[in-house]
């Protein structure tokens, strides 16, 4: 991928190597539930980071008392400039994107760079949660040695897929800035846990599917895309699927309980925004099969 032309966004917050303020006893119990086979794909279950579970909610308010403050703007290191100017190419794209398909103006997330552990909005981060997104402060935390574990545990490693990764956050800020998010708290909370597993998986695949948008814009304006990329981001969509991942965790393959979707959907949805460009196209609440 030719990402050393994109520009570096500065709406960066470099916490790497500061630590977890008050110490790893500040980590809520939901922290712990999370880390595992789940906490590995890309995003945690929407309803964690919308509020939806209250074991989170707590943690928002620690937030607020012990918030850290890192170093602000584009770093220096290599995986810090690449995350950057990926960022500032997701600005870019959606800056453009989002008014003439949605008639919104687009407000860019922050991104937290993190080593370890960290505090969000949402509460308390470790690495082992994976990159996620957090809609209570509009922010994006990723621990950067996350690109290393997709290529030793998932053998899906390459600048693209790193890439989707960032825009699959990023397209999460998008379903916020559209309402989504709001929506699907409101409604898990009315539901069961099958149905509101059900509605996690539709805004996860809708974000592969912005992930894809992205691509597909940027790919048309910067030519950043080389071959062999798009191939990158499918195995790596692949290989964060539930179905794949619970067949690793447990042996066995439980439908009911995924949260961001089997590989197959994973990989049809990102495919979808890739050739698509189009918001509408990533509507995966309207879909009538997933």
């Amino acid at each position: 991928m030719r990402w050393e032309d994109f520009r570096t966004s500065s709406n960066v917050e470099d916490r790497r190597g500061m630590g977890l303020p008050g110490g790893a006893g500040g980590l809520g119990i939901g922290t712990i539930l999370i880390l595992g086979l789940v906490g590995w794909a890309l995003g945690i279950d929407p309803r964690i980071l919308i509020g939806g579970a209250e074991m989170m909610t707590g943690g928002g308010s620690g937030y607020q008392q012990q918030q850290q403050q890192g170093r602000q703007g584009a770093p220096q290191d290599e995986a810090g400039r690449f995350a950057a100017a990926i960022l500032g190419n997701t600005e870019d794209v959606w800056k453009e994107v989002l008014p003439q398909q949605a008639n919104r103006q687009y407000q860019a997330p922050k991104l937290v760079l993190f080593s370890d552990a960290t505090r969000s909005g949402c509460g308390g981060a470790q690495s082992a949660m994976g990159p996620f997104y957090c809609p209570l402060d509009q922010t994006v935390y990723i621990d950067l040695s996350f690109f290393q574990e997709m290529q030793r545990r998932f053998r899906a490693g390459g600048d693209f897929a790193y890439a989707y990764v960032l825009a699959h956050e990023v397209g999460h800020h998008v379903e916020n800035q559209l309402g989504i998010l709001p929506r699907v708290q409101e409604r898990q909370q009315q539901v069961g846990r099958a149905e509101a597993n059900q509605l996690s998986v539709r805004v996860e695949l809708m974000a592969d599917c912005l992930a894809g948008v992205w691509a597909h814009h940027s790919n048309q304006r910067w030519q950043s895309l080389e071959p062999g990329d798009i191939e990158e981001a499918i195995r790596a969509a692949e290989a964060i699927g539930d179905d794949r991942l619970q067949r690793q965790g447990q042996g066995r393959v439980v439908p009911d309980s995924f949260t961001h979707g089997s590989s197959e959907q994973r990989m049809r949805w990102l495919t979808t925004g890739l050739k698509s460009g189009s918001i509408q196209a990533c509507d995966t609440f309207r879909a009538s099969q997933l």
